[in-house]
């Protein structure tokens, strides 16, 4: 597919921004049944998408994409029937457009409120993962939003098929098809071109890898709400249920290694460390998982490899965990200080004090006691689907859903005053 031209690029947001004024008119009743038609394409139109995806999937084996990842660009009648139901989750939740959040008198009588309204329209740029495609245009379209999807080379099948459902969705409830539009190309040139029309997207998201978001971070003339990595962290204190916390280190790294909310480093206290391994390390090894440990790590675990600073580092994305021993908690909270991605940190503990201590002293996203770091991802949070984790502080911060697709504005309400 040729690229783009700048001029078209500018139409193409120019002609988003239009029909997101349309979404952003509807009330909630019509936006609602608007996904409930998607959710409906893609319950009952699944042939194009499979017969898309299976290219990609093709594609990404000839390149030797590792299992995890091709694990994530992987799309099957039970997975497109998961997105549908989450789509539809989606459509159930309260609608925040219109929302008043608060409302004050002043002392000359004004009314002073603060409504939601939507943000405008939503560049997502995301790599792999096709049912990004349909969980950020629902999201946008609920919130009132207009989205420009740009997604990655290795799903662009699937993602074209994806992005013709939902236009057909749209048409066929009336809606201008602009609302949710797919580039169509994935040259990196054209993605430079659409960061630099700040006058008509309001707002990135980049979805991938550290180097995607970095380099959108640096070209980006828009705002861009940044994700740059999952270095999750495990923390198994010397008060912990040994079961418990190797079940919370097997579903955090084994269950799919592939994603941003698994687990990366392990830290465990010294004087539990002995019992833990005992149990863990069996684990480790039956599933495959490749430890790279600090000495006293390698003493407990069979074939663990010398971890290095860039391994406690690094999101791994794969059956690789890092793990450090350490003397207790102070260290523990300090090595995470330093480490952190701030998406995800995880406490095994029976010490209620200290749970609620490492809850107020880590200030990552998502913050967990006693639960999988997998947890951490908006449709298990309660938010429908999420259109992706924030590491940004500003404006949201962790797993954005609905709520995080909309501003305030100042409303006020008078009955003829005025300031001399």
């Amino acid at each position: 597919m040729s690229v783009k031209t700048e001029v078209d690029l500018k139409e193409l947001a120019v002609a988003c921004r239009k029909a997101s004024q349309v979404i952003a008119n509807l009330d909630s009743g019509a936006r609602n049944q608007l996904l409930h038609r998607i959710a409906e394409l893609l319950s009952t139109q699944t042939e194009e998408v499979l017969a898309a995806n299976q290219k990609d999937v093709g594609a990404a084996r000839e390149k030797g994409l590792s299992e995890a990842m091709i694990d994530r660009l992987v799309l099957s009648p039970q997975r497109l029937e998961g997105i549908a139901r989450s789509v539809k989750e989606v459509a159930a939740l309260p609608d925040p457009v219109g929302e008043v959040t608060s409302m004050w008198r002043r002392p000359n009588g004004i009314q002073v409120g603060k409504q939601r309204i939507p943000l405008g329209v939503i560049a997502m740029i995301y790599e792999s993962r096709p049912n990004v495609t349909v969980d950020a245009a629902v999201l946008c379209l609920k919130a009132g939003n207009g989205i420009i999807l740009r997604g990655g080379s290795e799903a662009f099948h699937s993602n074209t098929a994806l992005a013709a459902l939902i236009g057909l969705a749209l048409e066929k409830e009336g809606l201008p098809t602009a609302a949710a539009t797919l580039v169509p190309t994935t040259d990196r040139e054209a993605m430079k071109q659409l960061l630099t029309l700040d006058e008509h997207i309001d707002l990135v998201i980049p979805r991938g890898g550290e180097g995607l978001i970095r380099f959108v971070s640096e070209i980006s003339r828009i705002p861009v709400i940044k994700h740059y990595k999952g270095v999750c962290h495990l923390y198994v204190n010397e008060s912990a249920e040994v079961d418990m916390a190797v079940n919370l280190m097997l579903d955090g790294k084994t269950s799919r290694p592939g994603v941003c909310n698994a687990l990366e480093t392990m830290l465990v206290d010294r004087s539990i460390a002995p019992a833990f391994f005992e149990k863990a390390a069996p684990a480790l090894v039956e599933h495959s998982v490749e430890v790279r440990g600090c000495p006293e790590t390698m003493a407990l675990v069979q074939g663990a490899k010398e971890a290095t600073r860039e391994d406690y580092h690094a999101e791994f994305l794969a059956p690789i965990l890092a793990v450090k021993i350490v003397a207790g908690y102070d260290e523990a909270v300090a090595h995470i200080r330093e480490y952190s991605s701030d998406h995800t940190e995880v406490i095994v503990t029976q010490d209620y004090r200290l749970s609620q201590r490492f809850i107020r002293e880590i200030h990552s996203s998502v913050v967990m006691v006693n639960a999988s770091s997998r947890f951490s991802d908006g449709g298990q949070l309660g938010l429908g689907a999420e259109i992706g984790i924030s590491t940004t502080r500003l404006h949201s911060y962790g797993p954005m859903g609905l709520t995080a697709l909309t501003t305030e504005k100042f409303i006020v309400f008078g009955d003829g005053q005025v300031r001399h």
